[in-house]
């Protein structure tokens, strides 16, 4: 298959599934909300980056709520969404876990590096960190990039949205995992 189809197909996952979320105006009961199960707990290596550390991260974050944005190096909507992301990671402080996740093969087809000049170059300032199995990511239902997922302290899901967003619409997403 040919990325761009494979890329194309995953695009359109993603929209489908924004058209219900933007019909209902919620997270359906089965992937977010009270009805929901909590997201099982995935460990992620983090990249020695600006705004981050070498180590691991554990998302959900099990003691307070969980922002997660996805994105890819090669992704141009993402390198858009960078500015939106910044304003929110300073609005939300540390009050809830701050992190932008790759599912690039990070040390492998993709070095450690170009993760850390990409970061670098889009004035990233927070914890960024590696899904190389994209396990994470099928947990959490992502379909495209950017894809952004706020959980709460109980680890359910309470907002995801797909695409580029204004920083007060991730807030606001943000503030639906914090009640």
């Amino acid at each position: 298959m040919k990325r761009r189809h494979l890329l194309a197909g995953l695009a359109s996952t993603g929209a489908i599934g924004g058209a219900g979320l933007v019909a209902t105006g919620t997270v359906p009961g089965s992937f977010g909300g009270d009805g929901a199960e909590p997201v099982e707990p995935t460990t992620l290596d983090t990249i020695d980056a600006p705004g981050s550390r070498d180590g691991e991260v554990t998302i959900p974050a099990g003691d307070r709520a969980t922002f997660v944005d996805f994105f890819g190096t090669w992704c141009p909507p993402c390198v858009e969404q960078m500015p939106a992301l910044g304003d929110a990671a300073d609005r939300v402080g540390d009050e809830v876990l701050f992190v932008s996740v790759t599912t690039e093969d990070v040390g492998g087809s993709v070095s450690e590096d170009t993760v850390v000049e990409w970061w670098r170059e889009n004035d990233g300032d927070w914890l960024v960190a590696a899904d190389v199995t994209a396990e994470l990511a099928a947990k959490l239902n992502v379909g495209g990039y950017p894809t952004a997922v706020a959980i709460d302290a109980d680890g359910r899901v309470q907002w995801s949205g797909s695409g580029v967003h204004t920083a007060d619409e991730l807030v606001t997403g943000i503030e639906t995992a914090r009640e």
